[in-house]
């Protein structure tokens, strides 16, 4: 009997060896990524060293806003503009004294954790502000779409753009209207994001100087994302900083109304790739880095579980913090600190808070629907309460 319930056991514990084997080649042959099963389990710190490139009318705004709540939430210290300014200088090369608490500081010893705002990109001293191992980042955007969006939002201010009726207009004839000397505020007309990365917007597109530019964007920036597939850019971001799945959920900001938004005619589509070549070269290159990288990182069945993992956060956070999915005209947007800047033709939009909310849940939403230039106040009041308050008179009552 007693050799019977011995056998018995032998050949329990054997059944027991097989089916772990089995399971555990079941789950090679599926490939099995287990960090999906847990998704926001992070294995390492999260990065929080980090300079954001922000370039103009390529979704950066939803990325500075992103920036902006992680600092806050996890206390890190951000490269804010100086006094009264709202940029970091823009649109001259960056120097160190265009952020606040560093002009009197000529040892420069102080690091910043995150740099976010607009600049135009000058490495030697955007290295005096940042760490040594800063994780440097950018998001580029189809320059036909990013022209076009420029055109709207600029139309009063670059000399280039405002005495052409529309765009198609001004790219039958651009040198009609535009002119390099006169102004710089014509960088939004000509190759913006080529300028912004610190080169020269008017330069030809000589093909041994765009590849000798574009080798030194990759040598400086380890990430750059894609307008574009910007939920697709989110995934990679997260991925590449170790962040929650919440630090990176966002309501698009400073997006446009579609009344204002422009169809343009495909000679004009084609004429942009010539107009603005450098930002052309510079999209296309990038475009096709972003997506091996991407694939290199995950599997396409990976990939989507990721993307709906974060479209369904996007979901469960728009029906708890907004009285209304879709983003609002300003006149009907109650909170001023919740209205955004307008500018040129376009009808920027903004969100209505639901009534109600909890303390923890309003502030949680409140920063995801604060626009650019409320936000960066209220972060220049936290980092330096004994400063003057940046002047915004969209928060004035």
């Amino acid at each position: 009997m007693l050799s019977i319930l011995r056998g018995t056991q032998r050949s329990f514990q054997v059944a027991l060896w097989f089916l772990a084997l089995a399971v555990f080649l079941l789950v090679g042959f599926l490939h099995v990524d287990f960090r999906l099963l847990i998704p926001d389990k992070v294995q390492e710190p999260p990065v929080t060293n980090i300079m954001f490139l922000k370039t103009h009318k390529t979704a950066s705004s939803t990325i500075l806003n992103i920036l902006y709540r992680f600092s806050e939430s996890h206390n890190l210290t951000t490269a804010l503009p100086e006094g009264s300014r709202v940029h970091l200088g823009y649109p001259w090369l960056f120097v160190t004294r265009y952020v606040e608490g560093l002009k009197q500081d000529n040892r420069l010893q102080h690091h910043f954790n995150i740099m976010c705002n607009h600049l135009r990109f000058n490495y030697p001293e955007v290295q005096k502000v940042m760490p040594n191992d800063t994780f440097y980042f950018s998001i580029l955007r189809n320059p036909v779409f990013q022209l076009e969006s420029s055109f709207i939002y600029y139309k009063d201010y670059a000399p280039a753009f405002q005495k052409a009726k529309s765009l198609d207009e001004f790219l039958a004839d651009p040198w009609k209207y535009y002119n390099a000397s006169v102004s710089l505020r014509n960088v939004y007309a000509k190759n913006n994001m080529w300028f912004d990365f610190g080169f020269d917007n008017n330069a030809p597109a000589d093909m041994d100087y765009v590849h000798k530019c574009l080798a030194e964007v990759e040598q400086r920036f380890h990430l750059v994302l894609i307008a574009d597939y910007f939920d697709e850019s989110m995934v990679l971001l997260r991925r590449r900083l170790r962040w929650q799945l919440d630090d990176i959920v966002s309501f698009k900001l400073n997006v446009r109304s579609q009344s204002t938004v422009s169809h343009l005619t495909p000679e004009s589509q084609e004429r942009v790739q010539h107009w603005c070549a450098l930002d052309w070269q510079l999209y296309q290159h990038f475009n096709r880095t972003f997506w091996t990288q991407l694939h290199a990182e995950l599997s396409p069945r990976q990939l989507t579980e990721e993307l709906e993992q974060l479209r369904e956060r996007q979901r469960e956070l728009t029906a708890l913090c907004l009285q209304d999915p879709e983003p609002k005209n300003l006149t009907h947007i109650d909170d001023r600190n919740l209205r955004p800047y307008q500018s040129g033709k376009a009808n920027i939009l903004g969100y209505n808070l639901r009534h109600g909310l909890g303390t923890t849940t309003l502030h949680i939403c409140q920063r995801m629907a604060m626009p650019e230039l409320q936000h960066m106040a209220h972060m220049y009041s936290l980092q330096f309460p004994n400063k003057t308050p940046k002047d915004i008179p969209l928060m004035k009552k």
